[in-house]
């Protein structure tokens, strides 16, 4: 069971680095903080829900309304001087640069602006006593936030590099990942202290208990317990693995997507706008490590701080399922997250517990001894 749930989390985080290596042919380093930034920023919201010690939820950040308030009153003024100005060159295409300035900050506030309007609307289900619902609006909120960020991270920090060399890429994206633990660690935003993650989901007692033997009094001793947690974490994230495997393979977004990955000059050529699909796959990569940073912390409510080694190595470990299964194969990185965690798990359940990070990257090394390509990566040839 806690193979299942953990590997499944696993995968989700995996499908970041696969999406985005399939497109751009980089790996984004920084995808692991953004899962991070998805468990803590679930606690607060949680915090500013409702789940306190004594129910009375905390009030949002001022700098955070101020922020978004900036953004979208600058996107505002940017979008009107653009379209009545500022004309774009004779014979341009589309909209003026400060018009598309505009446009793009007006939408990242009107986004902010609707994660505050979740936090607002999970306190009043909490308080209503719909907590279930409540937290699944937590969810959407962390899966929005963190959103919003990789839009923006791949907007300011990787589409200026988009025909750099992969060595510049590369250091950036190790610039990113340092830059969103060292703000993670200040004190307004989530600082250094440890906290614990509100249990939102109830679990008094087990759902079920697998090959127990019943007791006289109506009880069940031994066996396996199978937790309400469990089930939701391990339920969520095969839904969306799910919803992802359908929205690539069998909608108009994911054609666009495999075209890019293939060839982006023939895909802009055939009227496919590059920039706008290789943004979608971020903003897609960030939503799916989010949702899996919200499950992590109801299954291990200990929160450590963001810079901490702990997080590096789970999004190590992600990566490792991603390279595993295929990297840049959609089906390999679901596969390869389920593969590792019942690899760890099984290792520390019947070998030792000492060696559970043995077991994860000893498989690395074997299938890239023996199948480099990964489980379902496929060889490609390339014409000199």
């Amino acid at each position: 069971m806690d193979a299942l749930a953990v590997g499944s989390l696993y995968a989700l985080i995996a499908l970041g680095y696969t999406m985005v290596y399939g497109i751009l042919k980089f790996i984004n380093f920084a995808h692991s903080d953004v899962f991070v930034l998805g468990a803590w920023t679930a606690y607060r919201a949680a915090l500013c829900a409702g789940w306190t010690n004594d129910g009375v939820p905390e009030p949002i950040a001022r700098w955070v309304l101020w922020i978004l308030g900036l953004i979208a009153a600058v996107g505002l003024v940017l979008a009107v001087v653009g379209r009545t100005v500022v004309k774009p060159p004779p014979g341009a295409l589309g909209q003026s640069g400060p018009a598309r300035a505009g446009s793009t900050l007006l939408a990242v506030g009107v986004w902010g602006w609707a994660c505050v309007g979740l936090v607002l609307l999970a306190r009043v289900l909490k308080a209503g006593g719909m907590e279930y619902v409540a937290g699944g609006v937590i969810l959407l909120l962390a899966m929005g936030t963190c959103g919003v960020v990789g839009f923006c991270i791949e907007r300011l920090a990787y589409k200026p590099l988009r025909k750099a060399p992969r060595l510049n890429v590369l250091i950036t994206a190790i610039g990113v990942s340092l830059l969103l633990q060292n703000v993670g660690q200040l004190d307004w935003m989530f600082g250094t202290q440890p906290a614990r993650m509100p249990s939102l989901v109830a679990q008094d007692k087990p759902l079920l208990t697998i090959l127990g033997t019943p007791n006289a009094d109506g009880s069940i001793a031994g066996g396996v317990n199978v937790w309400l947690v469990d089930v939701i974490g391990a339920g969520t994230a095969i839904i969306l693995m799910i919803a992802l495997d359908r929205l690539v393979f069998q909608t108009k977004i994911g054609r666009a997507m495999r075209a890019v990955s293939y060839n982006p000059t023939t895909a802009a050529l055939m009227g496919i706008p590059v920039d706008r699909v290789i943004s979608f796959t971020f903003v897609l990569g960030a939503v799916l490590a989010a949702a899996a940073g919200f499950l992590y912390t109801q299954k291990y409510p200990g929160l450590l701080q963001p810079a901490t080694g702990t997080w590096v190595l789970l999004g190590l470990k992600a990566f490792v399922a991603a390279v595993v299964g295929g990297i840049g194969n959609i089906r390999g990185a679901m596969a390869g997250g389920l593969l590792i965690g019942l690899i760890e798990f099984f290792g520390v359940g019947y070998v030792s517990t000492e060696y559970r990070d043995v077991y994860v990257f000893g498989l690395l090394i074997v299938v890239l001894l023996v199948r480099p390509s990964g489980l379902l990566g496929k060889a490609v040839a390339e014409k000199v």
